[in-house]
């Protein structure tokens, strides 16, 4: 007698489950056909623990790589869907930045139109001139005031904050001297 596929087997136990079911459900048991239906129950299941055991390494493989392909297929699914979702949300966005742009240009222009458009900019722009030119004028005329050493030493020698001592000559001039050597006594 040859040795029956262990497919074939797990399918026939499967038929004969199925068929003791059916009869199950048409009839009510006694308590001699419940014991007789339960042992064929459990030779069903321990001739299918049988089968699993006896299952060829070449089935596992085959199963490890149906799995392994499921796996595969379900990333790659899941990462489709991922990119067609954010492709949506890129042209929601695109589409948001498009309007808030086109709100943006209409608040500009209706700001120009509210303040006086481009001759009021001009008129503001010549008077920031004239004024800026006004102050750095000022700022250079008063700097090179300020900054002119003889202007400095005329005005400010023997002050406190400068320093030196106003020295008269006998001609009518004077000079500010910084550093004077005195005679011993």
């Amino acid at each position: 007698m040859s040795a029956k596929d262990p497919f074939q087997i797990l399918a026939d136990e499967l038929t004969l489950i199925r068929k003791d079911m059916d009869r199950l459900q048409r009839t009510s048991l006694d308590k001699d056909e419940a014991q007789a239906l339960h042992q064929i129950v459990a030779e069903a299941v321990a001739d299918m623990r049988k089968a699993t055991r006896e299952t060829p390494q070449a089935l596992q493989s085959a199963l490890k790589a149906d799995r392994d392909r499921m796996a595969r297929e379900a990333t790659e699914s899941a990462t489709e869907a991922a990119e067609r979702v954010l492709g949506d949300i890129r042209t929601q966005l695109s589409q948001e930045r498009q309007r808030l742009t086109q709100a943006a240009g209409e608040a500009r222009r209706e700001a120009w139109r509210h303040f006086g458009g481009f001759w009021v900019w001009l008129a503001t722009m010549l008077a920031t001139g004239v004024v800026l030119g006004l102050v750095i004028a000022y700022g250079m005329e008063t700097a090179k005031s300020a900054l002119s050493v003889d202007d400095l030493v005329r005005y400010n020698c023997g002050r406190s904050w400068f320093g030196g001592q106003v020295v008269e000559q006998e001609n009518g001039s004077s000079f500010c001297a910084f550093w004077i050597t005195r005679p011993d006594q």
